[in-house]
Formats: C-alpha cells, sequence, structure tokens
C-alpha cells in the first residue's frame, strides 16, 4: 500500500488542521527571510521606555509693598540678604516700590517664593518694621 492510500482517522485529520492553523498560510521561498530581517527571532519583542510627560511648575512673582515707616536701607538690606541683589540693583528696586507702591523681587517657584516672603516678613517683624512682602502667580 502507498503512503497516499493510506486511510486517516479523524484524530489524526484533526491533528494536521490544527497544525496547519498554527503554521499560517503558506509563503512563497524567500518571503519569510525579508519579513523578519533586523526583527531578531520569532517570538522576540523589543520594549521601549515611553518618556514621561512633565510640566514645568508654575512661577510666582515676590513683591514688595512700600509703607511709610521702614527705612530704605533696610529695603536694601532685604533685597541683597533674601534676593542676592548687587547693591546697585538693590537700590533700583527700592526706588521703585517707594515711587510706585509695589516692587518685583524676583520669579521663583511656589515653594521658593513661599520660603522667601516668610524670611522677609519675619525679619521685618524682628526688626520692628511693617515691611510687607507678598507672592503672586505669574
Amino acid at each position: 500500500m502507498s503512503r497516499s492510500e493510506i486511510p486517516m482517522n479523524s484524530s489524526a485529520t484533526e491533528m494536521t488542521a490544527s497544525a496547519a492553523n498554527r503554521l499560517g498560510p503558506p509563503r512563497l521561498a524567500g518571503e519569510d527571510n525579508h519579513k523578519r530581517r533586523g526583527t531578531g527571532a520569532p517570538g522576540t519583542a523589543v520594549i521601549t521606555k515611553a518618556k514621561p510627560q512633565t510640566k514645568r511648575p508654575s512661577l510666582y512673582r515676590v513683591l514688595l509693598l512700600n509703607d511709610d515707616y521702614t527705612p530704605m536701607e533696610f529695603v536694601v538690606h532685604v533685597l541683597e540678604r533674601f534676593f542676592n541683589k548687587d547693591h546697585g540693583a538693590a537700590h533700583r528696586i527700592m526706588m521703585h516700590v517707594h515711587q510706585h507702591g509695589i516692587g518685583e523681587c524676583g520669579i521663583y517657584t511656589y515653594e521658593v517664593a513661599e520660603t522667601k516672603v516668610t524670611q522677609v516678613m519675619d525679619f521685618a517683624r524682628k526688626h520692628q518694621h511693617p515691611l510687607q512682602c507678598v507672592m503672586e502667580k505669574k
């Protein structure tokens, strides 16, 4: 009996059909090499790390408010000490505060601005001056 004459039982036919389903449709001889070139072995994957989306923090302006009692020299000292201004820049900001009623000391993130406002207010209170320092969102 030749091979083509051997009768197959139903379980052999099912196994042959399931094997054909796993293999997929028939392909041409060079087709596999063309599609898989550079992708590695079958069943492997390349994992890429996604960049997290970050947004810049909000910025806040730290402002000094004018009053009729705080000496100008004290305001200049505050600007030099807490805002790292040189004497000339501190004097210009102090004059702006004196003439316009308000002046910007710097722009910072929330935590830094809050800390500077607290430091200035505590320092002014310690020296018995009514100097006011506030922050506002830019």
